[in-house]
């Protein structure tokens, strides 16, 4: 399919002009006008611009791309490298940061809430970013920490009692820890998140509501797997997720 026809649907499908955001959602560097083969990641680093031309990519589709406000805009170093590969080797760079936090079933908190069956009721937070839902089986904060473990392959930071129930839960992927506050206002008896800042420590002791942090990169990996699936079946394109490990 044509590029642009790609952007044109996938902007549509994420409504991408309802949020502000901090870069630019959709093409952000032009290739081949062509697109069928789609290589997917959560940040367009240069390892992962390493694996679309090693797998022969049109595009690269991705979570975090480039251009981000407030950012040094010389093309100079890592920014030279990657936007340089890019261009040699005509491959185009989609990303959608906010959009795809958002989309109600493709998104990041949709598949997150989905992968530890969580069943959303609300938003919250600034352009309603934040989800609120309630665990489909019961669980205490223990067991819940213990679910997330489980599901993404890493162990949380976890800032509460263990033996707390959980009736209500606010989560928001990647870093959101400055929702915390609008997490504590809506009820929510634990908040998960990527990040965690200092403060987030105190306040969770202070309110008494649980912090749950559980990586940047693993809580925001499942929204562009969504995404390339649904566009691999609506338009027949061969679709790759390459996993970059990443601890933060």
């Amino acid at each position: 399919m044509l590029l642009r026809e790609l952007e044109n649907y996938t902007g549509q499908l994420l409504q991408q002009d309802r949020y502000k955001d901090y870069a630019p959602n959709g093409v952000q560097v032009e290739g081949r006008a062509q697109v069928q083969r789609l290589l997917c990641g959560v940040t367009a680093s240069e390892a992962l611009i390493d694996a679309a031309i090693a797998w022969e990519a049109d595009a690269i589709l991705v979570h975090h791309g480039y251009f981000w406000k407030g950012e040094d805009a010389r093309v100079v170093g890592s920014k030279r490298r990657r936007l340089g590969k890019l261009l040699q080797h005509d491959i185009s760079l989609l990303a959608y940061h906010l959009p795809l936090d958002a989309h109600p079933e493709l998104g990041n908190n949709a598949s997150l809430g989905a992968l530890l069956g969580l069943v959303a009721e609300g938003r919250f937070g600034e352009q309603e970013l934040g989800w609120l839902g309630v665990p489909q089986q019961a669980c205490s904060l223990a067991g819940f920490a213990q679910r997330v473990e489980a599901s993404l392959g890493r162990r949380p930071l976890v800032i509460g009692e263990g033996d707390r129930p959980v009736r209500r839960v606010g989560w928001c992927t990647g870093g959101a820890q400055g929702y915390f506050a609008a997490a504590i206002a809506a009820g929510c008896d634990v908040f998960l998140t990527g990040e965690a800042s200092e403060h987030n420590y105190h306040a969770a002791l202070e309110h008494g509501v649980a912090f749950v942090a559980a990586g940047h990169h693993a809580t925001e990996r499942y929204g562009v797997q969504a995404l390339a699936a649904h566009l691999a079946g609506q338009f027949g394109l061969d679709t790759h997720y390459v996993e970059l490990a990443n601890p933060i």
